[in-house]
């Protein structure tokens, strides 16, 4: 079985010049992606959060993922503003620590956050929290984060691309061909 590093690099060489750009992130991409993929294989939820920018990804992601033509397991995710409709209203710790605590209960801390959006976005402050959190952010590097330029005139592009590769990633950790864990 291949190691996750490896199908990436494959996977990405396979789409020729179009994922070219992110042939020489691929250790990042492979080491934040294995970390969320793996959650995903032992049952826990992804609550997935995107700054204002990025709702239309948001939406697309929710929208495909569980599309009625994959052939695989549905995967278990929400978006926090399904979980919490006042989200964008939140501010200060406290109110997080609230919002933190409904989440921890519904789910039984059998959850993981995915970011996609700018990192200095209030909305991302929960997901900060959490060191199983996994983030596709601009302009920002921490842990668990495959970062991007928002400036970057091909961004939209490019994180159509990543959820392709994402999904496609997912396909091949859950039929076995390749583990996520290596």
């Amino acid at each position: 079985m291949l190691d996750f590093a490896q199908w990436s690099l494959d996977a990405i060489r396979e789409e020729g010049g179009a994922l070219s750009w992110l042939e020489e992130h691929r250790f990042e991409w492979s080491k934040t992606t294995a970390f969320a993929l793996e959650q995903i294989l032992n049952g826990k939820t992804v609550i997935l959060i995107t700054d204002q920018k990025r709702k239309w990804l948001e939406r697309y992601i929710i929208d495909a993922i569980n599309s009625i033509d994959i052939d695989r397991p549905l995967i278990p995710i929400v978006t926090i503003d399904s979980l919490y409709t006042h989200y964008n209203n939140i501010n200060g710790g406290e109110m997080i620590d609230m919002v933190d605590d409904l989440i921890s209960l519904s789910y039984k801390n059998d959850h993981f956050f995915w970011y996609i959006g700018k990192g200095d976005d209030k909305r991302s402050d929960i997901a900060k929290r959490k060191d199983n959190s996994y983030f596709w952010t601009f302009d920002e590097d921490f842990n668990n984060a495959f970062t991007l330029k928002s400036y970057d005139p091909l961004l939209d592009i490019k994180l159509l691309q990543l959820y392709r590769l994402f999904d496609a990633s997912l396909n091949a950790t859950m039929f076995g061909e390749v583990d996520a864990a290596s």
